[in-house]
């Protein structure tokens, strides 16, 4: 049989053109995917994990405006713990600020970034992944479907009316049975080899670039969970009472020792002065009686 005829088949060429389109969907998706993983890669290595809380609003201003990584970003960003600090005022009235938990220094999510920057969300999500997964199905289907539609045209030609038609419609059922065959053949070939190529692209074009997307998202937020970080809240609170507890206690020595200072240096001379006066009063008052003065007038 011709070649050309063969491939000039309805069927085969069904077959080859579902395959040819198949395999043009997959590269052209799979190129887009990395061409958005690897702009945000390299947005992701312009950051550290020490000024994330400078950054954040560059961060987030990036991501919420992307279309790509826009709705993964929203869902992970309610799970961020922020480092928050208390302002605290000296006794010159100069603020310091402490931080509430010596653990949480930047910010801090309570989930897996793996578990928002997945697979589904950065890849297949971007695509008709169920039409792309279902594509060697599809060819293989075609196979028999071709197959027995050639043969029941091929049977349906068949003319036993006489000798010379009979021997020209079994030549044309066995030239149809062997196209009928090779639909087959091509549709479980054309099958095969979509999936080694799509494995292959998917691998090499997508894969590579969202594991080190992965990678890097989970290297700037550090994973706590929400039990460890009410727990070291508790812990600095504990801590926190305790010395408040122990000034408590120690106040009223303070206290004492402080109203004793106080005495001591601001009352005590005092007295000492009024009694020196008081003493100078009356030596004075003796001093008049003897000399048979008036006393009241001598003393004033």
């Amino acid at each position: 049989m011709n070649l050309m005829h063969i491939f000039t088949d309805i069927p085969i060429l069904i077959v080859i053109t579902t395959f040819v389109t198949s395999i043009i969907f997959c590269i052209k998706k799979y190129i887009f995917v990395n061409k958005n993983l690897k702009i945000f890669l390299n947005f992701l290595v312009n950051f550290k994990k020490s000024d994330l809380n400078f950054r954040f609003k560059e961060i987030d201003e990036w991501m919420s405006v992307n279309p790509y990584v826009s709705g993964a970003w929203l869902e992970f960003k309610n799970t961020l713990i922020f480092s928050e600090s208390v302002a605290l005022k000296s006794e010159d009235d100069d603020l310091t600020y402490q931080e509430v938990s010596s653990t949480v220094q930047n910010i801090q999510t309570t989930v897996d970034p793996l578990y928002f920057f997945n697979e589904e969300s950065l890849v297949t999500s971007k695509y008709n992944s169920k039409l792309l997964a279902s594509i060697p199905t599809i060819l293989t289907g075609f196979g028999p479907l071709f197959t027995f539609l050639n043969i029941a045209i091929a049977f349906g030609k068949i003319d036993f009316s006489t000798q010379e038609r009979t021997i020209a419609s079994v030549a044309g059922l066995m030239s149809s049975m062997q196209v009928a065959a090779l639909v087959s053949v091509i549709a479980v070939g054309s099958s095969l080899i979509f999936i080694i190529i799509e494995k292959i692209m998917y691998g090499l074009i997508c894969s590579k670039p969202l594991g080190q997307v992965q990678e890097t998202i989970a290297h700037l937020f550090d994973n706590i969970s929400s039990e460890k970080f009410l727990f070291e809240l508790l812990r600095e609170t504990k801590i926190q009472n305790n010395s408040i507890s122990n000034l408590i206690v120690a106040m009223p020595n303070h206290f004492k020792t402080a109203l004793n200072a106080g005495i001591a240096s601001n009352l005590v001379p005092y007295l000492e002065n009024l009694i020196f006066g008081i003493n100078q009063m009356n030596k004075q008052l003796k001093e008049n009686v003897k000399a048979g003065g008036d006393s009241v007038d001598d003393l004033f």
